[in-house]
């Protein structure tokens, strides 16, 4: 299937072509609203509520033009869903987040996806804040809304390079001292963890009110080697090598690859938690339908 004009506009290629991850932010969700066929209303209820004052920023398809017409001012309908929604996107920075066998590392993609949902907060005057991780936490911004904090956002995302190890037990304890509000919570990372330590360290959040959706960011060449000689891979966290060979590739990784896959499923639905497949060579269309559709029903 050819991909839509819009979809085109957020392929890894494409986005890693621009300057700065702002204008990446701003094409990747730009170009996603164009490529929507119908609205998918972006948390809005359909109980009308009241007129408010268009801002810059605000979705053109929400102006009242009838209110323009009889009045010269221009006012967005707001409903009884939009509410302030407190967003939190965590970002996994570990050694293992730099493997790139496409145009983007898993770490580029992570950024590219963690700046598109703020941005699209943004447009919807929601505060969203920032955790990027390893091992242990490496930069936290609380959630805002005010002006210049999405911005603030975006710099620290440019700013990350990969880090050491991943702790993701350890540092999900942490950050629940740094989530005392409940809000919408997106993790960004490869998962290359123990699911059931995941599942322990995750289902606290959820049992305080926090809706989580986990973007399982992989690489094409994780998903599917195609490597026809003995390869000898190094562990990017721990420096461990091991010789594998096709055959082993053919049959037992694409197993273990699977079993893992299958756990991670497991833990993210025993905890009532999201969870997608994002592959660094697909668009990023999809992603942010998946989370909008995630946004509406919480």
């Amino acid at each position: 299937m050819n991909a839509t004009p819009a979809a085109r506009l957020l392929t890894p290629e494409v986005l890693a072509g621009l300057a700065n991850l702002e204008l990446v932010a701003r094409t990747a969700v730009e170009g996603f609203l164009v490529g929507l066929h119908r609205s998918p209303r972006f948390g809005f209820s359909q109980e009308f509520a009241e007129f408010r004052a268009y801002v810059e920023g605000d979705d053109p398809r929400f102006v009242d033009w009838n209110v323009f017409a009889r009045t010269e001012r221009t006012y967005v309908r707001r409903y009884q869903g939009e509410t302030n929604t407190r967003l939190f996107v965590l970002l996994d920075a570990s050694a293992s987040m730099a493997y790139q066998s496409a145009t983007v590392s898993k770490l580029q993609y992570g950024k590219y996806l963690a700046a598109a949902l703020a941005y699209l907060a943004s447009r919807q005057h929601d505060p969203v804040g920032l955790i990027v991780f390893d091992e242990s936490i490496r930069h936290y911004r609380p959630p805002s809304s005010r002006a210049g904090s999405l911005q603030g956002v975006l710099h620290a995302l440019d700013s990350t390079t990969p880090g050491k190890r991943t702790d993701i037990e350890g540092c999900f304890l942490k950050f629940r001292e740094h989530m005392s509000r409940r809000g919408l919570v997106a993790v960004i990372s490869d998962l290359y963890c123990d699911p059931v330590a995941m599942s322990r360290a995750v289902q606290p959040l959820a049992y305080t009110g926090h809706d989580i959706m986990f973007f399982h960011v992989l690489d094409p060449g994780e998903l599917e080697p195609r490597w026809r000689d003995s390869v000898l891979f190094e562990d990017m966290e721990s420096g461990q090598t091991m010789e594998v060979s096709p055959e082993y590739l053919e049959s037992r990784y694409q197993q273990r690859l699977l079993e893992h896959l299958d756990g991670v499923r497991k833990a993210a639905g025993g905890m009532g938690a999201d969870l997608m497949l994002a592959r660094t060579d697909e668009p990023l269309d999809r992603a942010l339908r998946r989370y909008l559709m995630f946004r509406q029903r919480h």
